[in-house]
């Protein structure tokens, strides 16, 4: 039976895109060096090899052991912000990283590869819809560091013959499994309902963009969505369909963080004024991606309301306690 390898598989995203592989009835193996990431989150039939990327001969053992047949690269620093002031651990992780996977690959003759890339790649566009033909402009070493990761499965395709594809998104939100919820310290829905379940009132960081209601206006995609488009993906590289080298995972309208201020209010239920802070430099009013391409080959849908991503991960963050 087809394994496929998810590296980065006890985070907040990994053990949603384990859980879609199980849901079509496809064997994977977790590669995580626990970070970031959570033990629990790892379902207990799926195998789980505590390690980081960076060594490759672990990888490499994993792959055999397995007899796994594809990978999906999740694992890295992802925080574009703290990169910024620890570039070299930034690099370490996700371009390091990424040639010992690519060479462990290699010399298990490992030939398919879905990428968790970013659409930090594309930097602060000069369009308010990013198309997978915008420039690539990344402003933070971990945008640049995920370009270098596309790129150096695009140099392991000419190569090694490496089957691959990058998908680029934004802001990934929700829950659809209790027990798995965003722990990230950066991210705006755990900011939220940390303030809320403290007694305080969030933030928005700037309320005069030339924006419909004033505040900025950003993509946010149910995890669920995004992991399965993850395994169809994963699926088409192994059926030996030809994909593009990157796809969008966008909503193609955005929510505008007044917009997720309202929701979370609704469903919650804990009413609140949300404290309005000057602009942070260098915020946009409103990046947006375009999911079209994706939506034609990869079945890409917003399967899932606002209101469907903060009850997801409301309930997954009280469960949490």
């Amino acid at each position: 039976m087809t394994t496929w390898l998810v590296t980065g598989g006890a985070g907040y995203i990994g053990a949603h895109v384990v859980r879609a592989f199980s849901e079509q009835g496809i064997d994977a193996v977790v590669v995580d060096d626990l970070s970031s990431g959570h033990a629990t989150f790892v379902p207990e039939q799926v195998p789980f090899v505590e390690g980081t990327i960076l060594d490759t001969d672990l990888v490499r053992r994993a792959l055999r052991e397995h007899d796994v047949r594809g990978v999906v690269h999740l694992a890295g620093f992802k925080y574009a912000g703290v990169s910024v002031e620890q570039p070299l651990h930034t690099y370490d992780q996700n371009v390091t990283g990424t040639v010992s996977l690519l060479r462990a690959m290699q010399e298990e003759g490992v030939t398919n590869m879905v990428f968790s890339s970013s659409a930090s790649v594309y930097g602060t566009p000069d369009v308010d819809q990013v198309t997978e033909d915008t420039r690539l402009a990344p402003e933070s070493p971990y945008g640049r560091s995920k370009l270098v990761g596309e790129w150096l499965m695009a140099d392991q395709e000419v190569a090694t013959g490496l089957r691959h594809t990058s998908l680029r998104y934004f802001n990934v939100v929700g829950s659809v499994d209790d027990s798995i919820y965003d722990t990230s310290p950066h991210n705006l829905f755990p900011l939220v309902f940390e303030a809320l379940v403290s007694g305080r009132s969030p933030r928005i960081n700037g309320d005069d963009y030339p924006t419909p209601d004033g505040t900025c206006v950003r993509d946010y995609v149910h995890v669920a969505d995004l992991a399965h488009s993850h395994v169809v993906a994963a699926q088409r590289l192994e059926a030996g369909d030809r994909l593009a080298r990157a796809y969008n995972l966008g909503s193609g309208e955005g929510s505008s963080v007044h917009e997720i201020m309202d929701a979370m209010a609704r469903v919650t239920g804990i009413g609140f004024v949300p404290e309005i802070a000057p602009r942070r430099p260098g915020d946009p009013a409103r990046i947006v991606a375009d999911g079209e391409l994706a939506a034609r080959e990869l079945d890409w849908k917003m399967r899932h309301s606002l209101d469907d991503m903060v009850a997801g991960a409301w309930s997954a963050r009280k469960n949490a306690g």
